[in-house]
C-alpha cells in the first residue's frame, strides 16, 4: 500500500483542466487536512480513509461561500475562463451536513460572476437515499453519480462501501429517480488487491453494467480509467482502445456514452 496523499488543502481549488469537464474550478466540502469519504476505493487519488479526517473539521457553508465569492471575482478581474464548477475534493462531497444550503450558494454565486458555467457534482451515490440530498443533485447542471460495476463482489472489491446495507441493487434502484438527468461515471480497471484479481471489463461485467444503465436511464454514461497513482499499487489502467470498444458495446445498446 502506497503512503497516503491529500491532494487538496483548501477548500476551493484550482482551476484545473479535467479530461471531462474542461476548465474547473474545484469545491471541497471535506476538511483540509483529512478524508472523509463512505467508499474507500482501491483507486482514489486522495487514498485510503486509513488516513483519518485530520483535524480541521468541515468547513462552513459561510466559508464555503466566501472562499467560493472571493475566487470567482479575482478570476472575473483576471479574465480568466471558466467551464465548470465541481464538487470534489477529500471524500464523498454529499456527507456533508449542509450540503443542499451550500449547492445553493454554489447556484447564486455562479449567476453572478459566471452565469454561463456549469456546476458539478462527483458522487459515490451513496446518499442519494436521502431526499434533501437528491432534490439538491436535480439541481446541479451535471450530476456525476458514480457505478464502478453492477456485480455485487466486484463493487464491493473495488469501492469497498462503509455500509453493509449498500448494495448493488438498491442503488440502481435509487438512482432511477434521476432518469435522463444523471450522468453515471465508471472507472474501469484491472489488476488485484490482497491478492484478489479485480477486472471490472470482462464481458459478464459490462454486461451487468448496460442491464443497470438501462434501468437507470441516465442522460450518458462516462467510462474511464486510471489516470494518477492509486494507493493501490497493483492496479492497471484500461487501454483507450479498450475504453472505446466498450462504449461502442454501450452505444449499441442505445446508451450515450463517452470514453475518456
Amino acid at each position: 500500500m502506497k503512503d497516503q496523499t491529500i491532494l487538496f488543502h483548501s477548500t476551493i481549488f484550482g482551476p484545473i483542466h479535467s479530461r471531462r469537464l474542461g476548465v474547473s474550478l474545484g469545491v471541497n466540502l471535506m476538511p483540509s487536512d483529512g478524508k472523509i469519504c463512505s467508499f474507500d476505493c482501491l483507486y482514489c487519488e486522495a487514498g485510503y480513509n486509513a488516513q483519518g479526517a485530520g483535524r480541521a473539521g468541515l468547513p462552513s457553508k459561510e466559508r464555503v461561500a466566501a472562499d467560493l465569492d472571493a475566487k470567482l471575482s479575482r478570476m472575473r478581474a483576471d479574465g480568466e475562463p471558466l467551464d465548470v464548477i465541481t464538487f470534489s475534493g477529500n471524500g464523498e462531497p454529499t456527507l456533508h451536513p449542509e450540503f443542499a444550503a451550500i449547492v445553493d450558494e454554489v447556484i447564486r454565486l455562479r449567476d453572478i460572476h459566471y452565469p454561463d458555467a456549469k456546476i458539478s457534482v462527483l458522487s459515490n451515490s451513496t446518499r442519494i437515499f436521502d431526499p434533501a440530498v437528491a432534490a439538491a443533485l436535480r439541481k446541479v447542471d451535471n450530476n456525476i453519480l458514480k457505478l464502478d460495476s453492477a456485480v455485487e463482489e466486484t463493487m464491493r472489491l473495488i469501492d469497498r462501501p462503509n455500509s453493509p446495507d449498500f448494495t448493488v441493487e438498491r442503488v440502481v434502484e435509487a438512482l432511477r429517480q434521476f432518469e435522463g438527468q444523471a450522468i453515471i461515471q465508471t472507472m474501469l480497471l484491472r489488476g488485484e488487491h490482497d491478492g484478489i484479481p479485480v477486472d471490472n471489463t470482462t464481458p459478464r461485467e459490462i454486461d451487468a453494467l448496460i442491464s443497470a444503465y438501462h434501468d437507470i436511464r441516465p442522460r450518458e454514461v462516462m467510462i474511464y480509467s486510471i489516470d494518477r497513482s492509486t494507493p493501490e499499487e497493483n492496479l492497471r489502467k484500461v487501454p483507450r482502445e479498450e475504453l472505446e470498444r466498450v462504449a461502442a458495446l454501450i452505444s449499441a445498446a442505445g446508451i450515450p456514452v463517452q470514453p475518456f
